[in-house]
Formats: structure tokens, sequence, C-alpha cells
């Protein structure tokens, strides 16, 4: 509440703000504050687009690419509005700059309802752009990429084409409403023709146009289109660059031990035998940074001789607050929070204590989703060359600018100093949102100052030292009336609040107001309840976490969709149908729920598959990220193992900027999601993460991924997420289906049916 007060002041009330710096658009997004640095051969038109001699044209990337295509996407926008050809993009990461920083990340995350559509929502979230702009962070996550970049992006492309045009007609004599550009080329009616490469130098003097129009979608050749990925050859023949392929000259090789339990330190270290063995050339003490863990590390010649060396470091281990706590001690936590506390409400319409009285029958479940690892296949991993008083950073990393700082900090040197260098990443899932490896690879560096050194964790640090998705118990009381239909709808959760701790750790500032992203999921989405209560209640422990993809949406969906179905059961009638039911004012969530059922076969007789098993279909919906998804998984048991066969998604994102990358992404995130629908469970003992490996805590192998169909719903609307929101539905589809197939309500994951 005090949050959305101090809103409604700034909003309504700001005197200066409002009338001065607050009603002004955020300031351009085309050129940086300094002009890009000089590449041979090529010319920069603005802060997002270089053109070569040789008509290259090579955009500049401020987001990461880890696998879910955005290179491609932000250069098929650009490419659009220049008119070049798909066979002339290059792509190269951009320099820290505000022009870069994520605008919409930020303003997405207030906690406001999607139908809100009031003027404090708008006038909040014109505000937090603004700041952003001027304040903010560069950083690729919560599903907003394309989101950000879809009108700056397309402005530097047309931006950068009204350049050209003006360089070809000043040479040529002729008024710049005469000339065209098609494919890379600008050329007049007099027959006089050249290219991007030829006009580069000159349009670099054109000033930038102060407006530009853009294409309408009925004019789009590049957006809509199945374009192929610009990093496929790179990654198919093995000369894409990840973070751990770097080897700057003299390479030293780290890796780090660290306290067992979440959050410990270090007491002492006998470091004898380590520093007697072949190729160590240090053995250090490493605090506890950034929310990890205080430990040990190794440096030697080469990873596998700082791996074994660190074998034989005895250390002896500072206790920590962690200890106190077990799995079977944290659930009790929660639910002793949700006995005790109504929680922040994110929702509230009507009275829901007296629709619940009124109600002819009502129908309570409680839920439960565990802690979750990131897991990402690219173990961590960072290298930095700390050297004359600079340093040269090569991170997988989400929040470049950020990264700088760390390091800056950690070396003690100026920001303008580190040189920060960001390869591919191995997957990121909004673990690579996190500095600990980053601020750890400074202090080892900086002990060994004027050699490279790569900071490398094994697979059990990683899966033992994460930031995970927080473990989260939700309740739910609704009623029913005498026909059968929803009245009353109460719902609490309980979990650690992610926000505060990054707030903590990252900036060293602390977390105020709710915390949407604990609710989100539950409060937010587009059912018509008569009477409702959405809350949550923050419980404060010391187990750290952190973003997980799709956050707060991935148990919350599971939760809300499977006691939908409670409900729809206890009335009677069909979950699709009682879904729609739900959803009479909301035309675009129905429409992809009836796709998604109506591709899937919803309603038909139930199926028998090739091996004589029988099949059942359950079916979520979710809105997350600006985007609506509907899924349907069709399910058979096997030796009382589930098993998922095919899952039949339709999604309405917006703009499909590029219809195969959204497959792609729809695909990654049903498989993700079935990992930890089926398997993924972190378990905690006194504070120590039980899980270590793939061998108990596994993921979802390719026998066992289904088929996947993706159906778009087509839209000119402003394009949507499309990384995240395919994993919400899933658990809950599949869970919906197990309960169609053999009548067991599986309210806890992993699933895992009774005997």
């Amino acid at each position: 509440m005090k949050r959305r007060h101090v809103l409604a002041a700034i909003v309504a009330g700001g005197g200066v703000l409002a009338i001065g710096w607050g009603v002004m658009p955020p300031r351009q997004r085309l050129n940086p504050s300094k002009p890009l640095a000089v590449v041979d051969k090529t010319t920069a038109l603005n802060g997002w687009v270089r053109i070569g001699e040789d008509d290259s044209v090579t955009v500049v990337m401020s987001k990461s690419e880890m696998g879910q295509g955005v290179f491609t996407g932000l250069a098929m926008l650009l490419a659009e509005e220049l008119d070049a050809r798909w066979d002339q993009i290059r792509f190269e990461q951009s320099p820290n700059d505000n022009i870069y920083n994520n605008l919409a990340g930020v303003a997405d995350g207030l906690p406001f309802h999607p139908d809100n559509q009031g003027m404090l929502k708008s006038g909040a979230q014109w505000l937090v752009r603004k700041t952003m702009r001027e304040m903010g962070l560069m950083f690729t996550g919560g599903s907003t990429s394309v989101k950000d970049l879809w009108l700056p992006m397309r402005e530097a492309g047309a931006s950068a084409r009204a350049m050209l045009v003006g360089a070809a007609a000043l040479q040529w004599h002729v008024p710049t409403s005469e000339c065209d550009v098609k494919d890379g080329v600008v050329s007049h009616s007099s027959g006089k023709k050249a290219t991007f490469g030829e006009l580069s130098a000159a349009a670099a003097n054109i000033s930038l146009p102060p407006l530009v129009t853009l294409k309408s979608p009925e004019d789009f050749k590049l957006i809509g289109q199945a374009l192929p990925r610009l990093d496929t050859e790179a990654k198919g023949d093995g000369t894409a660059i990840y973070a751990l392929d770097v080897r700057p000259p003299g390479l030293l090789h780290a890796c780090v031990r660290m306290n067992p339990v979440l959050g410990g330190g270090v007491k002492s270290v006998d470091d004898s035998k380590a520093r007697a063995m072949p190729g160590v050339s240090k053995v250090l003490t490493i605090p506890a940074l950034h929310g990890t863990s205080g430990g040990v590390a190794v440096v030697a010649a080469s990873t596998y001789q700082a791996m074994k060396a660190l074998t034989q470091v005895q250390v002896t281990w500072d206790d920590a607050a962690a200890s106190a706590w077990s799995s079977d001690t944290i659930d009790a936590e929660l639910r002793k929070a949700l006995d005790s506390d109504q929680g922040f409400a994110y929702f509230s319409h009507g009275d829901v204590n007296d629709a619940l009285q009124k109600a002819a029958r009502t129908v309570k479940a409680e839920y439960r989703a565990p802690y979750l690892a990131h897991a990402t296949m690219e173990p961590m991993g960072c290298t930095v060359w700390f050297k004359d008083g600079a340093a040269q950073v090569w991170a997988s990393t989400q929040v470049p600018d950020l990264a700088c700082k760390v390091v800056a900090k950690q070396l003690g040197i100026d920001l303008a100093k580190v040189q920060l260098h960001i390869p591919m990443l191995g997957s990121g899932f909004g673990r690579r949102l996190e500095m600990d490896i980053i601020a750890q690879a400074a202090v080892i560096a900086k002990a060994c100052e004027g050699t490279p050194v790569q900071t490398l964790w094994n697979r059990s640090e990683d899966m033992q030292h994460d930031f995970y998705r927080p473990v989260c118990i939700s309740r739910f009381s609704a009623g029913l009336d005498a026909k059968g239909q929803l009245t009353a709808w109460l719902n609490t959760s309980a979990s650690q609040a992610i926000v505060p701790q990054v707030m903590a750790r990252s900036f060293g500032l602390p977390g105020a107001g709710p915390d949407k992203t604990t609710a989100e999921g539950a409060f937010d989405q587009a059912y018509e309840w008569p009477h409702a209560r959405i809350a949550h209640v923050a419980v404060d422990l010391p187990i750290p976490v952190g973003f997980w993809r799709s956050v707060g949406h991935s148990h919350q969906a599971f939760f809300k969709e499977s006691f939908v179905d409670e409900m729809a059961f206890a009335a009677g009638q069909n979950p699709l149908d009682f879904r729609l039911g739900l959803l009479k004012n909301h035309p675009r969530h129905a429409k992809v729920l009836q796709t998604a059922a109506d591709k899937s076969g919803w309603g038909q007789a139930p199926a028998v598959g090739p091996d004589g098993a029988q099949r059942a279909l359950g079916i979520a919906l979710h809105e997350s990220f600006g985007s609506i998804v509907a899924q349907v998984a069709e399910v058979s048991l096997q030796n009382q193992q589930i098993t998922v066969h095919r899952v039949v998604c339709a999604i309405d994102c917006g703009t499909a900027v590029n219809p195969q990358l959204i497959a792609q992404q729809i695909e990654s995130s049903v498989v993700f999601g079935l990992s930890a629908a089926l398997l993924g469970e972190i378990t905690l003992d006194k504070g120590r993460v039980q899980q270590s490996n793939f061998n108990n805590y596994p993921m979802l192998r390719l026998p066992q991924a289904p088929v996947v169909e993706t159906h778009i719903i087509e839209s000119h609307a402003h394009p949507e997420g499309v990384g995240e929101p395919g994993t919400p539905p899933v658990a809950p589809a599949v869970a919906n289906a197990v309960f169609a197939l053999t009548g067991q309500r599986l309210r806890q994951l992993p699933l895992r049916l009774s005997a």
C-alpha cells in the first residue's frame, strides 16, 4: 500500500514533476552519450547500426543472447525499417550507455492488474520508464527484449534509412521524396543507384531526422517471417564463443569450493598439501560476496590441476543462519505464516467472506511447489585480466553495466577502466542476473594481478549455491451456488520474496513495498471472479532466492489452474466450458483457450496409445509477461510414471516478429517446465542443499520430450514476452490430465502418483 500511495502522490500531486519533467517523454534512445567507437571500414549512423563499405549492416545489440534468438528478432526490427537484405545483417555487442537501459522490464514489474488501465497505472509506468532511461540498468530478462526495443530498433533503422536517402539525394541533386530504398540499395527513377556501403560515409554527415514514419504492418517484408537465426551457423560449426571458451595469453585457471551451508563463511584453512601440488600457484580465501557463501579457491595452470588441488585443502567452516533450516521446518514456517497472516491483498473484489458463507458448496485445497535450481547447461564461470590498473572481463551476464560496476568495486579501479566482453550465454533462466561469480573472479584476479584468470564452478558448486526459485505454499477456498456457478475465490500463498534479496545483494538497498513476483500468476489473471481476494504472505528466511524462468508465474499458474480444474469438477462442468464461463469479457483469452482446445481434439473420445495405454487430456490457461498462453497436455501412465506425449499450445503474444523463434521458445519453455513439473526439487538439510548434480536433480531427456505444437494467434498489437510464458501452463495441464486419467488430484510439485 505504501508503494501505491507514493505512486499516487507522484502522479496526481507531483507538482513540478507532473507539470515538467514528469509529463515529458523519455529522452531519445537513438544516439549514445558517446559516439560508437570507430571500427575499420564501417560508419555508425546512430547507436544501433553500422554500415560497412562492403554493404554489411551491423546491428548493435544491448541484450544478451542466451539461446532465445534475441539477436535475430531485434535485427529483424531494424532491418525491416532500413530496407536491408537479410544476408547483409551482422551483429556486435553494444557498449554500456543509458540509451540501452531496459525501460520495459521495471515498468512491467509494478504490481498492477493487466485489466487496470487507469491513470495511476499509466502514470506510474510513464515515470518508471523515464527514470529507467536516466538511472536504470541494461539487462536481459522478464521476456522484455523485443517489447523494450520494438520502437527504438525500428526508429534506428528508419532514421538510418532517411540519412542514406538524404545522402543520395544530395549527390544526385534530386528531392528525397523521389528516392526509393529496396534490399540495401537507394535508387532514383533516373536510373541512378547506390548501395548502402557507397552512401554510408556521406550519410553520417546528415543530421538525424527529428521524426520518422514507421511502416504499417501490411508493408512488412521481414517482420512476421520465419527468417533463419543469425547465430545458427556459428553454433553449428563450433565457432561460437562462450565465456569458458576464451583463452587470453598466459591464462590461469581457478576453481572454488564454498561453505556447504548456504551463506556460511570460512573459519580456517590448511592449504599446505594443495600448495605443493603440480601447477598450483595460489590458494585463496574468498569472502561471501553478493549473496553467496564464502569459500576457498585454488589457482593453477589448468582446470584439472585446480580441481584436484582443491580436494586437498582442509577447511573449517563458519556456521550460518541457514543451518537452522531444513525442508520440513521451512514448510512449517510457511504454514504458520498462512495460519496467522492474511497477507497483502494484490487483488480484491466484492465481499469474498460473505460470498463464501452464502455458497451452496465450498471447496478448499492446499498446494505446494519446491525450491528449484536454474541448472544452466553452461557452468558458472568468468575470466578477469587485471593489469596496469585496468581490467578486461569475459562474462556470461544478463546485466552488463552492473557486472562492470562489481568488477570495478572489487578491484578498486574506476568504472571506465573495466572493459567487458559478453560472449554467448549457455542459457541463463535468470541465473546470470546475479553477480556472485563475477565478484569472485575479480577478487581472484586481483590476487593474480598481471595474469588473466578464469574462475569456474563445477556442477556441484553451481547446484548447491544457486539463488533458488522459492518454495511456496498456497491455500484456496472457493464457493459455488446451487447452479454450479462460481461465487467466491479466496487464495493466499506464502513464500520468500525475491526482490528484497536482489536489491540487498546487488545494490545494497532495502526492498520496499509489495513484491509483485511473489503473487504474479495468482492475482493478475483474466478470470472474472464475482467475489475474490488474492493475497500473499512474504516470509523472511536465510535461503538465497532469485529470478527463475517465469518467476512467480512458474508455481502460481500450477496452483491456480489446478484449482480452477477442481472447481470445474465440483461444479460438474467441462474444464474448458468452466473457464470460458469466467472469460465472458476477455475475448482474447477465450480465443487462445478455444484454439488450444480445438487443435488438440478436446472433447473427442479418450485415445489409446500404440502401447495400449489409455491417454487423457488436461488444459490450462495463463497470462504472463503480456502474452496469453493455453496448453493442452496429452498424458498416459506407464508403470505409475507420468508420460507426456504431446503438448498443444496456443499463444497470443501480439505481433509475431519471427514465428519460428516463437515456436522454438515455446518448445524450450515446455521442456523446461516439464523438467520442473515431473522431476525438479531442491531439498535442504540444516542449510545444506542435498542435490549436487544431474543424477539427483534430473532434467527431461530427449526420449521423454513430448511433441510440441505451437499455434500463434494473428495480431498486430505491440509484441509481448515469448521466452517465459510457455513455462507456467505446462505443469497444471499435465496435473489436470493426470486427474482426468486417474481421479488423483496432485497438489504438489514435482508430480508424483500415490501408490
